[in-house]
């Protein structure tokens, strides 16, 4: 194993060490199932004995470099490809929530996980609220009961680009005794590794900046194994599994509990796991984080400057612009402020739809933090289903213009925007 915390050296090199004479770059373990010589090797592995794989649904060779890597970039104990973010933002919050419970989320995340927090799992018996990241610690713990079991947050929201304040809320997640689940997709482990201010879990849409390129979805768990769930308050963890013949996570795998919790239980029975081709993919683009972020960081900073010069536009939301009401938290917790920002345009959203037909360069994508630059109007497609209320909530305004700062020459980039907004 490298012997590093250098992340540009374990993106590259870190989850897999081949031996002599094997394949230098991780292979595609294309196979569903894996062969043993005895029939107690494979029982070894069902009764969780052993360490193997024994089907692709719940782990496999190259996902299982990509966790690897992963748990390496993030500084944690290990991790969990799944097939999705939104996968991975389930399997995070159902592993400790079970019907009945309760959990907090700070109000400003992607609209999808709020539907998924407000509706889906509402429908599983699991109750969220969402709370104004502003409100003051007393105000905040007004709203934790004595069923709740995690607190939910982004690293920088999407896309109402608030930065965590990571301090504020580990403080609180430590004395209202609940693990911290950070998303810390837009920031990658690059720019922000949750973990070392406070996190306990770290999840990411591997979609994003860690495949970089738009060609594969994934999601996936980080575990720090900073956490003690071998507590009544956690009974899941904490009372016999019968499924298993009576394992007790905590006492069988210490501080990974909870990850493997997470495999053996919600993998084995969902079968929501990470395929290996888009493992593969990720963990190609993963190699390159470190110089594609560093670039992403740069752009963004640049057409951020841009925009808030043009007489066209009303206003600009990005971390790295000083006078941003986060701009000394991004400094405090960021090396960078991410590849996306927004931008109103004058005339509201009428206007700004010219200029988002009007872009050559940039594409009109209902995606986000990949090579190429794109645009997207949040209030009519990724917040659509959210109410007006709750997208407020989470920073959505009518004429909001989510942009995805790609890595084409910067020049290139602002050319596009000014003929776009000149247009209008």
């Amino acid at each position: 194993m490298i012997k590093t915390t250098n992340i540009e050296t374990l993106a590259i090199q870190g989850g897999y060490q081949p031996k002599n004479g094997e394949p230098r770059v991780v292979p595609i373990i294309q196979s569903t199932t894996y062969k043993y010589d005895t029939a107690k090797e494979v029982a070894d592995l069902f009764d969780l004995n052993a360490v193997g794989h024994m089907y692709s649904r719940i782990s496999n060779p190259t996902c299982d470099a990509f966790e690897t890597k992963m748990a390496q970039l993030e500084g944690g104990v290990a991790a969990l490809a799944v097939s999705s973010g939104q996968s991975a933002s389930t399997v995070a919050i159902t592993n400790v929530c079970t019907s009945g419970d309760h959990f907090i989320a700070i109000g400003a995340i992607y609209g999808g996980t709020v539907s998924l927090f407000t509706n889906t799992l509402k429908k599983m018996g699991i109750e969220v609220t969402l709370v104004d990241a502003s409100l003051s610690l007393e105000e905040l713990k007004t709203y934790f009961k004595p069923n709740t079991k995690a607190l939910f947050g982004e690293t920088i929201a999407n896309p109402a680009l608030d930065i965590l304040d990571f301090e504020k809320f580990s403080s609180l997640a430590k004395e209202m005794n609940v693990p911290f689940i950070v998303d810390n997709t837009f920031a990658t482990p690059y720019l922000c590794r949750p973990l070392e201010h406070g996190a306990n879990v770290v999840i990411h849409s591997s979609t994003k900046y860690l495949d970089g390129h738009a060609v594969a979805v994934g999601g996936v768990i980080i575990d720090g194994g900073n956490f003690n769930y071998a507590q009544d308050k956690f009974p899941e963890f904490v009372n016999p599994d019968p499924s298993y013949h009576g394992i007790v996570y905590p006492e069988k795998f210490g501080n990974l509990a909870y990850i493997i919790k997470a495999r053996v239980q919600w993998i084995r029975d969902l079968g929501n796991y990470q395929t290996p081709m888009n493992a593969f993919l990720t963990n190609m683009g993963v190699e390159t984080l470190h110089v594609r972020m560093q670039r992403h960081c740069e752009n963004a900073q640049k057409l951020a400057e841009f925009l808030s010069s043009h007489s066209n536009v009303s206003w600009v939301n990005y971390p790295g612009l000083e006078g941003h009401k986060d701009y000394e938290l991004s400094k405090k917790y960021l090396k960078g402020n991410s590849g996306v920002l927004t931008f109103g345009v004058k005339g509201g959203l009428v206007e700004g739809e010219k200029v988002m037909n009007g872009l050559k360069l940039a594409a009109i994508v209902v995606h986000v933090a990949d090579v190429r630059t794109g645009v997207l109007h949040p209030a009519s497609m990724t917040h659509r289903q959210l109410t007006s209320s709750e997208q407020k909530e989470a920073g959505v305004t009518p004429d909001m213009v989510r942009v995805t700062v790609g890595l084409e020459h910067i020049d290139d980039i602002i050319a596009d925007f000014d003929q776009a907004l000149n247009s209008i």
